[in-house]
């Protein structure tokens, strides 16, 4: 698939650097050497131009290259594997983003290939086993957040639902998150019962949507909780025991046991008495633990033979139940009989006769059966013994009255009802005595024989809860002593109402009891007996409960509580009732108590979170224990249940960036929070009450980016080296820069230094730089350049980063050799050998290698008709310049010869250089005299005025040597004359003076012999003969008269001397300047030529040239400069010219002239 992009540059080279993108789409875990496509052909690109463009595939960030091109064919192929789920993890998109980079001229093409998931991993549970702890007084429909299943597939290849293995007890919802994740949850289709079954394994299945699907299974291990959904047990219902009489104490009476099917504090059993007298409360103690009975007080059979108690079992929330336990207490003989005197006639007449009945006594023993059983006894009185028999009581009567007769109140006439004798009655004493010397509930009525009612009759106190009240009484009389057993029973009268022990009642209901649950409740108490007592309850009207009344086997009435509608403590923490108990008197008595219902919390909520969804935001690198947020989740419920636990859900360890606080639900950061690797977080809390029923909330946590990423410069391609020549605007190479950031902070500014030659551009592509040339590159001046590419994002504080580019520049044969020199002098002395090196030049070529790599040659010309290769020869690599042959000083002066240097460029440059030849003079010639004319040649004379004074000019004698420099420098010495006192002649002007004046003594021909010597080594000479005539004319030479003398020859040596002197002048003037210029000490030059001779042409040496146009050297004049201060010697010759310019100087050097300014000159000298 190919998109076009735009390219807007004013260079014509971008424009066709980034051009087309393509796009290309596979399937994940292609195998190595897969065609993806074939890239040259959708880029339009010629195949064999791969190979030579360096077609190469580069990423964004220099990453591992998973694809490659063929260059032989043009097909993009996989050279690596290719892992989506590790390139893009959970990422719906997964590009692939790449270059392809072409050089020559460059060229960038963006490549994307999108990674295509593919179902290659199945769903995994982080644990194999899923543990959940179920109370198991979980509603029914609660629900249990499971574990996820991860599958690093996406989309249709990732989890899309859940099963569960079948089972009685639960089923699963799998639900859909906005983001399109799938999870599930367990719902509690039945109720639990731990005492039943407690624990349940079952088999969870992830199932993905891919073809084959791929699954994972995970075990999810329910641990069901206890509920205290079970009350005590007793053993029995009815607990019988016998306890002999006076058992001492700790005597174990009997055990009780309750068992309770709950576990821990819900089967703690404990055992208390329930609303025990406080009779029974002295006697017995109950372990609350173990359920023994034991004995803490005296048990007395007499006072009572049998004792009921109650005894109640409670669990540790409050569920009871109750047991009877009967005690029969067994007699032992620990009573002796008690004698009692009931009646004595006291004293006794003396008279009485035997058989007289003085006294009743009454023998009582309180044991029972034959412990009771008196046989005999004996009374020793003073006059008798008596035996009593029971014969003595002569009959009963029996009477029945109600209670609480009032005081008076006639039972019955006892005397008519024993056939008794009023009269008799008072005269034999008659009185009503009880079994005990008790009180004396009635008395007999000696007038009318009636008994009557003497103190309250209170059948509760006299016999408690006894069916039969009965008052047993004797009705003694004496004389004779007579007993009538007297049986009063006592009817119960409705004088007592039902009251309960305790003012409240006091019940703990869990909520969680189930519709139906009964609950004991106290029984109200009522001292009468029969319908009298208790016959009924009744319940105050309420939502919850209603009342059962049932019945004993002794008759005795008792309620239940029974839970018509289930408690809902989070709705009504506690139930206030009124219990009334009703007896069955007329008028009917009733008693009532509160019952005070506290609903105990069951753990039937919950937790509930305040939002469904968190949302914080949070920038990165926050430091650890940064606080993002606080989840807060409240449960209804209370204690244990309500104490609410936070935890994350599944949270992979990647994302292991966050901690919860279990209690206070706060959110902190604990790991490196980095914005560039996630801008968000979704993580799942859980909040879990005690017993482990869950609810989730999402925690959406939006990373916050902060500019801490500095800008990346990635060197996507460089044209290295650069080719000096290169125009300006040439692309030498692509800047990639990345910025991790987001926003303004991976907005960035590229710039580069303001140094070197090159600039960057922007291209179309976002963040792509070209790297081009701004000017002309040379390499001789810059051979390699660090160009520092800064790169600047927009965020707050800015961040900035560098890369530096070595860039090389590459040589162009631009440059020919240049010789150090302008121009090169070869000074060689004649006659020397063929072969010796004259002098070197020297080129040098700044370019590169071949480039600069310089061989000289010697330039075709003629030398005096010859070829210069006939003379010299130069070195073409060292550029030493040999002579070929050698030179004649005398005929070949100086000549120039043109070197050139060629360097191997393509095509190569070349330089040329002229070379001047200076042949030295060695002194092979001896001096030649021009005047006088030597010897053996015509004389000349030369006429001495007579008047002439010292000092006087008289001649001058000319040599010149065809020698240069020193071996010309010439002296003069006169050998031999005629008068030696008489003439002088100048060492090196050659001018002969008188040294004194001349007399008339001297004679008047002179002849002088004058030496010429020159300076060479060894030194060469020459000599002359010169002829003086002393006369003021040449008449008075008679010899000489035949001799011509030409006029003119006096009028040249005036001009000559006219001349001489003004040229001299000029000539010391323009020494002492030169001399103060360069501060350089010279000797002044001296005249070799002082006046003016008459010079033969003839005598004129050949490398003498006449300046003045004619040819001749009669009318010019010349001098000798010796400008060197040691030897004196001088290569130079300076000429009176009519045509030179002022400021020019004519220099003539070994025969060769030159016309050089006055400053070169200065110089030089």
């Amino acid at each position: 698939r190919l998109h076009s992009c735009l390219c807007f540059s004013p260079l014509a080279s971008l424009c066709s650097c980034l051009s087309l993108d393509v796009s290309y789409t596979i399937a994940e875990e292609m195998k190595r050497g897969s065609v993806i496509g074939n890239i040259g052909k959708d880029l339009g690109l010629q195949i064999s131009d791969l190979a030579s463009r360096k077609a190469r595939i580069d990423t964004d960030t220099n990453d591992k290259r998973y694809c490659d091109i063929n260059l032989g064919s043009g097909d993009l192929i996989v050279t690596d594997r290719i892992d989506r789920e590790s390139l893009c993890a959970k990422k719906a998109a997964c590009p692939l983003k790449m270059e392809l980079i072409l050089e020559n001229p460059l060229e960038l093409q963006r490549v994307t290939v999108h990674v295509q998931d593919v179902n290659d991993n199945a769903p995994e549970f982080s644990d194999d086993v899923i543990s959940f702890e179920i109370s198991e007084s979980a509603v029914k429909g609660a629900k249990f957040l499971l574990a996820e299943a991860r599958d690093a597939d996406i989309g249709q290849n990732a989890v899309q639902s859940y099963k569960l293995q079948n089972n009685k007890h639960f089923s699963i919802n799998v639900n859909t998150e906005v983001s399109g994740r799938k999870y599930s949850e367990l719902v509690l289709v039945r109720e639990l019962d731990r005492e039943e079954e407690r624990e349940i394994k079952l088999v969870l299945t992830a199932l993905d949507g891919g073809a084959p699907q791929r699954s994972g299974t995970a075990v999810v291990h329910v641990t069901v909780l206890d509920a205290n959904d079970n009350a005590p047990v007793f053993s029995q219902e009815i607990y019988k025991a016998s306890l002999p009489e006076n058992s001492p104490l700790d005597t174990l009476v009997v055990r009780v046991s309750a068992t309770d099917a709950d576990e821990g504090p819900n089967g703690e059993v404990i055992y208390t008495f329930d609303h025990m007298s406080d009779d029974h409360v002295s006697h017995f103690t109950l372990d609350d633990k173990t359920g023994e009975i034991k004995v803490i007080g005296p048990i007395d059979y007499e006072t009572g033979n049998s004792i009921e108690l109650r005894v109640r079992a409670k669990d540790g929330p409050g569920l009871t139940s109750y047991c009877t336990v009967n005690i029969e207490i067994t007699d032992v003989n620990d009573n002796p009989p008690v004698i009692s005197l009931k009646s004595l006639s006291n004293p006794v007449p003396e008279n009485a006769p035997p058989g007289t009945e003085v006294g009743i006594i009454n023998v009582q023993d309180r044991d029972s059966e034959k412990n009771r059983q008196v046989h005999s006894f004996s009374l020793h009185l003073v006059l008798a013994c008596l035996f009593l028999s029971l014969p003595l009581v002569k009959g009963d009567v029996s009477y029945s009255i109600l209670e609480e007769l009032k005081r008076g109140s006639v039972i019955g006439n006892i005397a008519n009802d024993l056939g008794l004798d009023l009269r008799m009655l008072s005269a034999r004493k008659a009185r009503i005595d009880t079994e005990h010397n008790d009180v004396k509930y009635c008395g007999v009525n000696y007038n009318t024989g009636e008994l009557i009612v003497q103190e309250r009759i209170d059948r509760e106190g006299l016999c408690s809860k006894k069916v039969s009240c009965v008052m047993k009484q004797e009705l003694v009389l004496e004389n004779p002593l007579e007993i009538h057993r007297v049986n009063i029973h006592v009817q119960d009268i409705n004088d007592n109402s039902p009251q309960f022990k305790e003012g409240s009642l006091k019940l703990e209901i869990r909520e969680s009891a189930a519709k139906g649950a009964t609950f004991l409740l106290d029984e109200a108490h009522d001292a009468d007996i029969g319908d009298n007592a208790v016959q009924g309850y009744s319940l105050q009207q309420n939502d919850y409960f209603k009342l059962n009344v049932k019945s004993k086997g002794a008759g005795r009435k008792y309620s239940e509580l029974v839970l018509e509608k289930e408690l809902d403590r989070e709705e009504k923490k506690e139930v206030i009732l009124l219990l009334t108990a009703l007896d069955g008197g007329s008028p009917q008595r009733s008693g009532t108590v509160v019952i005070h219902v506290t609903v105990l919390d069951a753990n039937d909520n919950a937790p509930v979170f305040s939002q469904a969804v968190y949302k914080a935001s949070l920038p990165e690198n926050s430091p650890l224990d940064t606080v993002v947020l606080t989840v807060t989740a409240a449960d209804a419920d209370e204690g244990v249940n309500g104490e609410v636990i936070y935890g994350f859900d599944h949270v992979s360890d990647e994302n292991q960036m966050f901690s919860l606080h279990p209690k206070t639900g706060e959110v902190k950061v604990a790991g490196a929070i980095d914005y560039e690797k996630e801008s968000k977080y979704e993580m799942q809390i859980s909040a879990k009450d005690g017993l482990g029923l869950a609810s989730h909330a999402s925690v959406l946590v939006e990373i916050i980016d902060v500019n801490d990423n500095p800008p990346v410069i990635y060197l996507k391609s460089l044209s290295n080296p650069v080719p000096e020549n290169a125009p300006p605007g040439t692309e030498v190479g692509i800047i990639n820069v990345q910025d991790r950031d987001s926003e303004k902070n991976r907005q960035v500014r590229c710039s580069i230094q303001q140094n070197v030659p090159f600039k960057l551009l922007v291209p179309s592509i976002k963040n792509y730089y070209s790297l081009v040339t701004t000017g002309q590159l040379d390499r001789e001046l810059v051979s390699d350049y660090n160009i520092t590419i800064s790169a600047t994002d927009e965020g707050s504080p800015p961040l900035s980063s560098s890369k530096t580019v070595q860039l090389s520049v590459a040589d162009i044969n631009d440059n020919p050799p240049v010789f150090e020199e302008q121009s090169y002098s070869a000074y060689v002395s004649e006659n020397n050998k063929p072969g010796s090196t004259l002098c070197s030049v020297s080129a040098r070529d700044p370019d590169w290698r071949q480039n600069g790599t310089v061989i000289y040659s010697l330039l075709p010309a003629e030398v005096n008709g010859a070829s210069v290769s006939s003379y010299l020869s130069v070195n073409g690599d060292t550029g030493v310049i040999h002579a070929v042959r050698s030179f004649d000083y005398e005929q070949l002066r100086s000549f120039k010869v043109h070197v050139m240097a060629r360097d191997n460029g393509s095509p190569p440059l070349s330089s040329n250089v002229t070379v001047s030849v200076f042949v030295s003079d060695v002194n092979d010639n001896s001096p030649q005299i021009l005047y006088p004319a030597p010897e053996g040649s015509s004389f000349m004379t030369e006429l001495v005025p007579k008047a002439a004074h010292g000092g006087s000019l008289v001649s001058k004698v000319i040599a010149v040597d065809a020698d240069s420099g020193q071996n010309a420098w010439l002296s003069y010495q006169i050998v031999r004359s005629t008068d030696p006192g008489l003439f002088t002649i100048g060492v090196h002007s050659g001018e002969i003076r008188t040294q004194r004046d001349i007399s008339e003594s001297d004679s008047m021909k002179q002849n002088l012999i004058v030496a010429v010597k020159d300076n060479g080594q060894p030194s060469l000479s020459a000599t002359c003969a010169m002829y003086l005539l002393i006369s003021d004319n040449l008449a008075e030479v008679p010899e000489l008269k035949d001799i011509s003398y030409d006029d003119k020859n006096s009028k040249l040596t005036s001009y000559l001397i006219i001349a001489l002197v003004c040229v001299s002048t000029f000539f010391l003037t323009f020494i002492i300047i030169v001399l103060g210029v360069r501060f350089c000490r010279r000797r002044k030059p001296r005249l070799l030529f002082d006046g003016a001779v008459a010079i033969p042409g003839a005598y004129l040496p050949p490398n003498y040239a006449d300046v003045d146009g004619t040819g001749t050297l009669r009318s010019s004049y010349n001098y000798d400069a010796y400008l060197t201060t040691g030897s004196r010697t001088s290569d130079f010759k300076f000429f009176s010219c009519h045509v030179c310019f002022s400021d020019c100087v004519t220099i003539v050097e070994n025969s060769s002239f030159a016309c050089l300014p006055l400053s070169m000159v200065l110089k030089l000298v």
